[in-house]
């Protein structure tokens, strides 16, 4: 996908735990994109995946198959995976065949679940960078349960984690907490939920850990962990419902700003506009049509006017 920058590609790879909603985010992410008018194609390239609810423009299913691998190499399912993603880092030129008819397209990455990948393995690493190549920008859009934020220690660990893919991952990132929609339904949270997205002063989740005879044992690793993850300052969460269009447009302005959407020439935008994504100037997009006002042309106004309406 190299070439003059009107060929530049954008797109974003969705990663995360098994369970956290990617391949849900996938399909309501490309309803909501189609909806405003962009062209998308939905790549999956988690070989696991099964009964995708999505229309697939690329399947990594057709180059190598979790089931096969696991029985030609008498391999578990970890094991498996880790191999058909070094399969697919060594046939590179296959998916990039793949992707070219699509130039033009928005790209939503559906990857593999194992966090092993995002947060020590060189293949997905790889792969991004190579795409990269391609003039293909990538998000990272890590999805995160947002039941975690019920108990200290599984939010200390999703920290951990969070943190360790970032660095790990080398892209633009976006940490979520999926299903917001269900958090009532995990018990009552110990601070409000700025203090998890914002992820503010972590002494509290310590003395909440504290509290816990098991925990108490393992306080002084607690504050490194915590010291750790303060020190890098690093991660921070949007909220997700993937039913809420509203929800899903404040990770799109995010999404849009990391890989350099925004200041794209697919569309038109002005000074102020760019300047104001560049600065984090969030009273610009505040309004429930602020991508109507600073993501589209007017011409294109009334698509998104629709889009928010369904």
């Amino acid at each position: 996908m190299a070439g003059a920058a009107t060929t530049t590609a954008f797109g974003q790879a969705v990663i995360g735990p098994p369970g956290s909603g990617k391949t849900t985010y996938c399909l309501g992410m490309s309803e909501f994109l189609r909806a405003l008018g962009r062209r998308v194609a939905v790549v999956n390239l988690d070989p696991a995946n099964e009964g995708l609810p999505y229309e697939c423009a690329v399947d990594v299913g057709e180059l190598v198959g979790l089931g096969d691998v696991m029985d030609a190499l008498r391999l578990g399912p970890n094991g498996g995976l880790l191999y058909c993603m070094e399969y697919l880092e060594a046939n590179l030129d296959w998916l990039r065949a793949k992707l070219e008819p699509l130039r033009g397209h928005y790209f939503l990455f559906d990857c593999p679940g194992q966090v092993e990948l995002c947060t020590h393995h060189g293949a997905l690493r790889s792969i991004f960078s190579q795409m990269a190549q391609w003039d293909l920008r990538l998000t990272a859009v890590h999805l995160v349960d947002s039941h975690y934020c019920t108990d200290p220690a599984k939010f200390i660990s999703v920290l951990c984690t969070s943190l360790a893919t970032m660095l790990h991952v080398e892209l633009p990132h976006v940490n979520l907490l999926s299903k917001m929609d269900l958090i009532e339904h995990y018990g009552k949270l110990a601070f409000n939920l700025d203090y998890y997205t914002e992820v503010l002063d972590l002494s509290y989740l310590l003395d909440h850990l504290a509290s816990d005879p098991f925990f108490r044992h393992y306080r002084q690793l607690n504050e490194k962990l915590v010291q750790l993850i303060e020190d890098y300052s690093l991660v921070s969460f949007i909220p997700l419902n993937i039913q809420d269009k509203e929800s899903i447009r404040r990770v799109l302005q995010a999404v849009d700003k990391a890989n350099g959407y925004c200041f794209g020439v697919q569309e038109q935008r002005s000074l102020e506009a760019m300047m104001s994504a560049a600065v984090g100037a969030d009273f610009h997009f505040s309004s429930t049509l602020g991508i109507q006002e600073k993501y589209l042309e007017p011409s294109d106004q009334s698509v998104e006017q629709e889009a928010m309406q369904l």
